[in-house]
Parts: structure tokens; sequence; C-alpha cells
């Protein structure tokens, strides 16, 4: 039997619905609210394939919650882990600690007494190494730099990976994905406005400010097809970086905004003011007890242009990414029609 963690979320109910489409063996998927399954319930019609949802076996559980995992895991081979938290404020630092690093030592802990056969962890970009000197471009070898600065989120999901790795070390078979920004499509607005689908969903209402700065992107379905080939193949300790390419933030907005018809941003936002604006909104911040909106780690980031390489997948697994360009043609229209 396979162990989805994070079924509710946007690689988790994509992969559900490739593993019940295409695999003949059980699926399990935890949940902590029953209302969220909607959003996966909402995903597998979006994609005509609704007929397949009750294939699933949903369990109540919680990755920090020991008892309810003891249960989840009964029985099951094969573990999926997609579960996690993601946020850039800086205040949620011990929660992102809890739940990435904590919550994912509990999910190993559980593969290695249960004799887990397979673990794939979902990481992130942000947990990938800094470029040395001598580096143009950065890979899964970039080694990280606890000097650097890094967002408490890069910091955490770092964290979890080491906790794999440990996994790794005392013979559980794992395999680690990072990828980029994931675009997916949004079947309902109300339940998917998070993660990138917020993003689309902020260029639609206007950003006033661009940068020059650059990111990897991926489709979420080239995320969760890798998954399945990785965990079906005889890979083991080894992490894959995913994404398609590296677009800039500015052709990736203006790309969305021609898309949806929305306006482009017409104003560069320059170093200075990224530092003035990450200042303010502290001030801000501590002054009215208001969420931040920008922290000097999201300054920093969207100014750096470090180029990230996908080599190592193509190269093991042969894959071909889908264009992102052609991507967003595909999933636009689900955003004009839920919003």
């Amino acid at each position: 039997m396979i162990l989805v963690t994070g079924g509710t979320g946007l690689v988790g109910a994509h992969l559900l619905l490739y593993l019940v489409e295409n695999k003949e063996k059980n699926i399990r998927a935890i949940y902590r609210n029953s209302k969220q399954i909607q959003k996966t319930k909402q995903l597998f019609n979006y994609y005509s394939k609704l007929y397949l949802f009750s294939k699933i076996e949903w369990m109540e559980a919680d990755i920090l919650n020991i008892p309810a995992l003891e249960i989840a895991f009964q029985e099951i081979d094969y573990v999926y882990h997609c579960a996690g938290f993601i946020s850039f404020n800086p205040e949620d630092e011990s929660q992102l600690r809890k739940i990435n690093i904590k919550g994912t030592a509990n999910i190993v802990n559980f593969c290695i007494d249960k004799n887990i056969k397979k673990l794939c962890h979902v990481s992130s970009i942000a947990a990938l190494g800094n470029l040395a000197p001598n580096e143009a471009i950065i890979s899964e070898a970039s080694e990280w730099n606890p000097e650097a600065l890094h967002s408490d989120y890069a910091i955490s999901k770092y964290g979890a990976e080491m906790e794999v790795w440990r996994g790794y070390q005392e013979g559980l078979q794992v395999v680690i994905v990072n990828p980029g920004v994931i675009f997916g499509p949004i079947p309902s607005y109300k339940t998917w406005n998070q993660g990138s689908n917020k993003f689309i969903l902020s260029v639609k209402k206007g950003i006033p400010f661009y940068t020059i700065g650059s990111s990897g992107y991926v489709a979420v379905t080239d995320v969760a097809k890798i998954m399945i080939q990785l965990m079906e193949s005889e890979i083991n300790g080894e992490r894959f970086i995913l994404i398609s390419e590296n677009i800039t933030y500015k052709e990736i907005i203006f790309k969305i905004a021609e898309k949806i018809a929305s306006k482009k941003p017409k104003v560069e936002a320059k170093s200075w003011m990224l530092n003035l604006a990450w200042r303010l909104d502290g001030l801000i911040s501590f002054v009215f007890r208001t969420k931040r909106k920008i922290s000097k780690q999201d300054a920093v980031s969207l100014l750096n242009c470090d180029l990230i390489s996908n080599e190592k997948i193509i190269k093991y697994l042969n894959y071909n990414f889908v264009s992102i360009d052609g991507y967003l043609d595909e999933i636009i229209p689900s955003y004009k029609k839920s919003h």
C-alpha cells in the first residue's frame, strides 16, 4: 500500500490522481481537516476523473501526531511525503521548524520502524546550496553555506532534508525532489488561492513593480510524474532539482499579465527600493502588529539572478519538461473561470 502525506495540496493532489489512475496498489492519504479533502476532489473533477476519487482511502492524521501516524502506517510499503508548511513570514519560524523538520523526522522514523521500502520526500529549490566561487550554476552538488542569508522556510526545508539523509544512513531507501516555483490549475478560487496560484491571482489584481531577479519554474504535472518514476526506479540516495526553465520575475509577470489580460507593471524595483521596503514593512508590522508583507530575505531573493540546473533529472530519466509558456496557456483558463 502507498501512503501520501499532503494529499490536499497541489502536488499531493496531482500525485494521488496519477497514482489511482495508473496503479493497482491501494492508496492511502492522510488529512488534518476533512474540509480540505474537497480541494483534491475538485481537482479530480477538473480533469474529468472524479470517478477515480473513491479509490483513495482517506485517514485523519497529522505528521506531528505520533498515535495517528502509527495507525496510518499500518500495511504501508511506500511513502510520498508531500506535506509541509510554506511561509516567508519571519513570525512563522517556530511553526516552520515544527512542521517541516520535526514532522519530516516523524515520517522518517516511522519509515525506518515499519521497514518501508522507499520514501520520496518533496523539498524545494529553497533548500539548495549556494554558488561557490568556481560555480556558474546551482546544482544538486552545490554546498549549503550556513553563513549565507537564508529564509526561515529555506532553513526548515534544508533541515527536513537532513532528516531524510539520516534515514538513508540508517538503511532507508530515499529520493528527494527539489521543485522550483510550481504552477498548476486552480479549480476553485476559494480553495486553491495559495502558493503559485496566489502569485497568478496577484498579477491579475495588478503588481506595480517587477525585478530583474530570476527563479526556476515547473508544472505540477511534471513534478508528480517524476516522483512516481523515481519511486518505481532503482534510484536510491539521490536528490533531483525539478525545474523546466529559469525565468526572470519580469518575464514571468509579463507573460502571465498578457495571458490574463492584466496590466503589466511599469516600474523596476531597484535594490535601494526593496531595502527600504522591507525596513518600512518591518516597522509597520512592529507598530501595528500586522503580518509582514516583505522581509529582508524576500528582498534579496527578488534580486537573485543565480541560475539553477535541471541536467541531473534529465540525465537520469531522459525526461522532457513541458514549457512554462505552453503550460500557462493550458491552465490560465481555469483561473479565469474560477475567478
